[in-house]
């Protein structure tokens, strides 16, 4: 296998990463740093943050760690003006930050429908439009987006999820359609499943189909044509493409990495 890492693809370009304290999120920042970028992470838990951060201090790279609520549109936009300020600019804003309830969709209480799109979805449109208008002051940049392939087709016990992976579709092409003569790139990846903590947080959606966590992990990986899970990493390379030159030609897509699940 071909080692893709340390290559400068990012090389002094500076990047906001939400969702950086674990899983694909972590996973991300571990990516851009190898690749040169500095880096701006955020999310809820501080103490997680300094985790990503020691695992990235070895790059060499400049880095912030800064605790906020993305569900919060004052805490986003507080945020987002810290990074900005920081070093001047942003060159990269990837919308990681991203949670997930599932049970029967009669059982599902609007309040936790709220929830979820406060931080899937409200929060996502919020950052993308704050990096569209400081990115056009700017000539240009690149906005990744984390879908899902709950974005792209229909899955049982996670209407709330899905719905809003769909939005984050939706919402991506929408503003890449608007920004494409910008010199600004707004693309999604859509991970199927993938092993990180979120994957483990099925015990609704075990309890919901009458079997235990463990029956429905291996129920899951069957469906996967290359029967193993998609790893955090593998999703962070896909990411350092996206926000790299070397994807300057597209926009508006939301790519599937699923391990060959339901191709297209």
């Amino acid at each position: 296998m071909i080692d893709t890492t340390r290559r400068g693809r990012l090389s002094g370009r500076t990047a906001l990463i939400t969702g950086a304290s674990r899983g694909i999120g972590r996973a991300i920042a571990q990516a851009f740093a190898d690749e040169g970028a500095h880096l701006f992470l955020t999310a809820t838990n501080a103490a997680k943050l300094e985790e990503t951060r020691a695992l990235c201090a070895n790059a060499g790279r400049e880095l912030v760690c800064h605790a906020a609520d993305v569900s919060n549109p004052d805490s986003a936009q507080a945020m987002f003006d810290t990074a900005v300020a920081w070093r001047g600019g942003l060159d990269i804003v990837v919308n990681n930050a991203g949670i997930y309830i599932g049970k029967r969709f009669v059982d599902y209480e609007l309040a936790e429908l709220d929830r979820v799109m406060k931080v899937n979805v409200y929060a996502v449109f919020q950052l993308t439009q704050l990096a569209v208008r400081h990115m056009r002051a700017r000539g240009g940049g690149k906005i990744v987006n984390m879908a899902s392939t709950a974005g792209k087709w229909e899955s049982p016990n996670q209407a709330v999820y899905n719905t809003s992976k769909h939005a984050v579709v939706g919402l991506t092409r929408c503003a890449a359609l608007e920004t494409a003569t910008d010199g600004i790139n707004v693309n999604a990846i859509c991970p199927g499943f993938v092993s990180t903590g979120m994957f483990d947080g099925l015990q609704e959606s075990a309890d919901a189909q009458g079997v235990s966590v463990a029956e429905l992990q291996q129920a899951i990986v069957s469906r996967v044509p290359m029967g193993r899970l998609v790893t955090g990493e593998e999703v962070a390379h896909l990411a350092v493409y996206l926000a790299s030159s070397e994807s300057d030609g597209m926009t508006g897509q939301s790519i599937p990495i699923s391990g060959g699940m339901r191709m297209g």
